[in-house]
């Protein structure tokens, strides 16, 4: 039974009658624009210690494999910026399209002004025209820059298209050590719209809350009344833009250790990544250093997650580095690994099952902070109800992306704990721009330590993460997955 199938049934045998949807008030319409950060007047003029160029190109991802789309620097991924924490950079971003784009820092701590995103009064870079950014990198660790438009029903915009790339903000004291680093970066090609429901088992919940499926049933006037709303598919997937076995292998010695630093630039979906008779030792999330190290045989990533993590190159031979689910994999998602000395067919093999949990790193003599204010967000979501896509809200309120309210205000310095409760069938990747928060709460289980930019939500399920509004300004909160972010999954915090 899928996700739509089981909440058709709920909506049927639903007897909890009662159960309201709260609603959510719009504090306020969109404010002006702020003014340029007048601190990059100093650098306005000089050469920029980085240039990114936005403009169709054509990427090769097999041979006579090509697609045409959006790049940074005519590459997938975009350049690797490699920035010093706490030292000043200037970046010039040139963009060829032919409309307005934004360039999100995602994960750094930045001004509105600079963050990225048209909701937070970000200026745009015009069409066939240039911005210069001048900021100081913050916090140290594997961040991401990445296009942050709305896409709607044009595949070839947002994150559908090619336009990602790693940032490492190198740290005062290396989190691991390792003898040298990979970066890789994960990307769908080639979408395409289906009505088809493929979620992975991607972190399978361990059990649904059953009031959670009674609101999600109760609220959704669509359900199976109408279509499925549209999902995203994918013709090729790579790493590094380039589809398994068509692209340049890790090569490796035996005794090596290798830290892997892998960025989820999907637009849409969750990955995972198995290396066959390997571990991965996990020392950071999101660019976080883990409280608790910790060895698994997967590494799990949502869209716009990233993991750092350190393989001991001790088993010799041709490998696959490549996705555990098979379709994905036989797809183009891997990368091969080569020993030196070893030649033949690089190999793969189903790794042992395994349930990826974020309290595997988490510290549990960590003492939480008692927040001073909890937030309660519901998520809902209305089947097919926006151009054929589901339309989300958070509250019962849809975000109107045309308008872009301020739909709540944070006292500077205030600790807040967001409490996700999902009423959905999706499992949803969570983003808070412009912040760190620290996951608290896990289905019910109490943990701490972990601090992230991005938490996975599963169906049915509440998660809770504490962060303090310690930025001025607006702070964008959505849904990674582009769609979901599109129609409806988003708000907006003032913090002031």
């Amino acid at each position: 039974m899928d996700r739509r199938d089981f909440l058709r049934a709920a909506s049927l045998s639903a007897l909890a009658a009662g159960l309201a949807v709260p609603g959510a008030q719009a504090l306020a319409n969109a404010r002006p624009m702020p003014a340029p950060d007048p601190s990059a007047a100093a650098d306005a003029t000089g050469k920029a210690d980085y240039t990114l160029r936005i403009a169709a190109g054509v990427l090769e991802l097999a041979p006579q494999r090509f697609v045409s789309t959006t790049l940074y620097n005519g590459g997938f991924p975009g350049p690797l910026l490699r920035f010093t924490e706490g030292r000043r950079t200037v970046v010039d971003i040139f963009n060829d399209a032919g409309h307005d784009e934004q360039l999100h820092w995602h994960g750094q701590y930045l001004p509105d002004s600079i963050d990225g995103a048209a909701e937070e009064r970000t200026p745009p870079i015009p069409a066939h025209g240039h911005r210069r950014e001048v900021f100081t990198p913050n916090p140290s660790g594997l961040r991401f820059y990445h296009t942050h438009v709305r896409a709607g029903a044009d595949l070839s915009r947002g994150l559908y298209s090619g336009q990602a790339g790693p940032v490492y903000i190198e740290p005062r004291r290396e989190p691991g050590a390792h003898d040298r680093e990979v970066f890789l970066t994960l990307k769908e090609f080639e979408p395409y719209l289906t009505r088809m429901d493929d979620d992975s088992p991607f972190m399978a919940p361990a059990g649904m809350e059953i009031p959670l499926v009674t609101i999600a049933a109760q609220s959704d006037p669509n359900a199976g009344r109408v279509p499925p709303g549209y999902e995203l598919a994918y013709g090729a997937s790579a790493i590094n833009g380039r589809m398994l076995g068509h692209g340049e292998p890790i090569r490796v010695k035996r005794g090596e250790r290798v830290m892997l630093h892998v960025v989820n630039a999907s637009a849409t979906d969750n990955h995972s990544l198995a290396l066959p008779g390997h571990t991965f030792k996990v020392i950071a999330l999101d660019g976080n250093p883990v409280p608790r190290p910790a060895r698994v045989p997967v590494l799990w990533l949502g869209a716009a997650e990233r993991v750092s993590a350190i393989v001991e190159m001790d088993h010799p031979g041709v490998w696959v580095l490549g996705d555990a689910i098979d379709s994905v994999r036989d797809g183009g998602m891997g990368i091969v690994v080569e020993y030196a000395g070893s030649t033949g067919k690089p190999r793969w093999a189903a790794p042992p099952p395994f349930r990826w949990d974020y309290r595997l790193f988490a510290d549990p003599s960590h003492k939480v902070q008692t927040p001073d204010e909890v937030i309660d967000m519901l998520i809902t979501a209305h089947q097919s109800a926006a151009d054929g896509f589901d339309r989300y809200a958070i509250n019962g309120v849809p975000y109107d992306w045309k308008t872009m309210p301020v739909t709540r205000r944070l006292k500077l310095g205030g600790r807040y704990r967001l409490r996700f409760r999902n009423a959905s069938g999706d499992i949803h990747p969570l983003h808070l721009h412009r912040h760190t928060f620290e996951v608290v709460n896990l289905h019910g289980h109490a943990t701490a330590g972990i601090m992230k930019d991005v938490v996975l939500v599963p169906p049915f399920q509440t998660t809770e993460v504490d962060f303090t509004a310690d930025l001025p300004g607006l702070s964008l909160f959505h849904c990674h997955m582009q769609q979901h972010m599109d129609f409806g999954f988003m708000a907006l915090f003032e913090t002031s």
